[in-house]
């Protein structure tokens, strides 16, 4: 949808909120007692021979409309896409005949036929403006040909060279046109951040419902996990009791092989985790291994490497981190972004010096294309060169828009990370065709590296203990 460049106009529907109807009201309210204001000192102060009928007339139209207005609807109400429009364009007709019976662009005030198009390029859409613009345009040449000259005190006129209007006339257009665009770029902008900010809100919510379900499940097998071995054990007992009477030692065993089947489910439910450390905090190779466990079925490789070993050989005495929804929704989406251009392979580089973590995520794909390079992280900035091909992934509403790293920047900025993005080395890909390069290259394409201060992420090993500890073995009938 947009690519940072000069697309960003073509956002038909970007707009700001809706505008209240008190608003418009507040900003007529004030332009009727302005133009009340410059009519009576000009007429009364300077002398200058004003149609005061007309003047009146024109400024009491406004005041009508006000009063109408808020009469008939109530002040918070909002006003749909057409009534903004409408009340523009009586607002800027208004102003244009005002003008025109108070000497047209003589009059310095007609700089005002700007406020109606700004408000129009940052509250309505973009077809509304246009039209509103091209209106505007229409009035500046309206006022250069038609007007009411002004009329001083002694009767002379007061003309400003036709150069000088012609002058004013461009000025006029070119301010419309300029102001227009800016105020739209800053709406689109505002607009797009407002959708990614939403995009993000939904997707750590949906972490953050996926995470307490996983604890609770965790938890669950942990109080259960004694409970069922009792009744197993019973179960036992009682089978060895009743094995003379083959129509209760049935209803035993099944009762056996239902508590197993519990425990099973349970196992399954909580996966790996059997105590209350592992539902808060866990390895940070295994926080990493489950970021990237919804994509290692894609057709591309997944490297895991910690201090520059495979995950598989990493120290055992990893640094723990918090199972936080937005570390590992912000990590699976660094690592969806490299599995999407990646050509066969995507690094994710761990390593951990005591004093700062850094987690460095690299494919062999095309690479970052320079012009977007700068501005990565921002929503709606395509991420690759562009004409490829990119695979549809897990997360393909957020395809070519730039929200996965939008996404993933906000939400590991929150755990304290500092993100930089950079384009590897010039490797040659058919290094990549023996079974073991993998293990061993740099990735020669796009990079993401995120750094965080320790003190920030690792979990001491004091907190990691605090844990209920395993499941005792029953010692016996109570």
């Amino acid at each position: 949808m947009f690519d940072g460049g000069g697309s960003f106009l073509l956002n038909l529907q970007a707009r700001g909120d809706w505008v209240r109807l008190r608003t418009l009201v507040t900003v007529r309210w004030i332009a009727i007692v302005g133009q009340t204001t410059a009519v009576l000192a000009a007429s009364f102060a300077m002398g200058f021979q004003l149609p005061l009928l007309f003047c009146a007339l024109l400024i009491s139209a406004s005041a009508s409309v006000n009063i109408v207005a808020q009469f008939v609807y109530p002040s918070e109400k909002r006003l749909t896409e057409q009534g903004t429009l409408l009340s523009l364009f009586f607002d800027l007709a208004q102003l244009v005949t005002l003008l025109m019976v108070t000497g047209g662009l003589n009059n310095p005030f007609a700089v005002l036929i700007l406020a109606p198009v700004t408000i129009s390029a940052t509250a309505l859409r973009l077809q509304s403006t246009l039209w509103l613009g091209i209106a505007a345009m229409a009035a500046v040449a309206l006022m250069a040909n038609f007007y009411m000259p002004l009329v001083l005190a002694d009767g002379s006129l007061m003309e400003t060279p036709e150069i000088f209007r012609s002058g004013k006339s461009a000025a006029l257009a070119i301010a419309v046109v300029f102001l227009s665009v800016y105020a739209r770029r800053v709406t689109v902008e505002g607009y797009a951040m407002n959708q990614a900010l939403a995009a993000t809100q939904i997707a750590l919510s949906r972490e953050q419902r996926l995470a307490a379900i996983g604890g609770i499940a965790a938890a669950t097998a942990h109080e259960l996990g004694t409970p069922l071995a009792t009744i197993k054990l019973v179960a036992g007992e009682l089978a060895r009791e009743v094995r003379d009477q083959p129509e209760l030692a049935e209803d035993v065993d099944l009762i056996r092989r239902e508590a197993e089947r519990c425990g099973e489910i349970m196992t399954d439910l909580s996966q790996s985790a059997r105590d209350d450390s592992q539902i808060r905090s866990s390895p940070v190779v295994a926080l990493v291994e489950e970021a990237a466990a919804p994509h290692r079925n894609r057709g591309k490789v997944v490297v895991i490497r910690f201090n520059g070993a495979l995950a598989g050989e990493a120290d055992a005495d990893q640094p723990m981190v918090p199972r936080s929804p937005e570390l590992i929704h912000g990590l699976r989406n660094v690592i969806q972004n490299g599995v999407d251009f990646a050509a066969a392979t995507v690094w994710a580089d761990i390593d951990y010096d005591g004093e700062e973590l850094r987690i460095a995520i690299g494919d062999d794909g095309p690479g970052f294309s320079a012009e977007v390079l700068p501005r990565l992280g921002e929503p709606y900035v395509s991420t690759r060169q562009r004409g490829e091909v990119r695979a549809t992934g897990d997360e393909g509403e957020y395809e070519g828009m730039g929200l996965g790293l939008f996404i993933a920047r906000t939400l590991l900025e929150r755990t304290g990370a500092t993100m930089a993005f950079a384009n590897g080395t010039d490797l040659r890909r058919s290094a990549l065709a023996e079974p073991d390069a993998a293990a061993l290259a740099r990735p020669p394409g796009a990079i993401i590296e995120m750094i965080w201060p320790a003190a920030n992420v690792v979990t001491p090993k004091a907190e990691t203990r605090r844990a209920l500890g395993p499941n005792q073995p029953f010692a016996g009938r109570p």
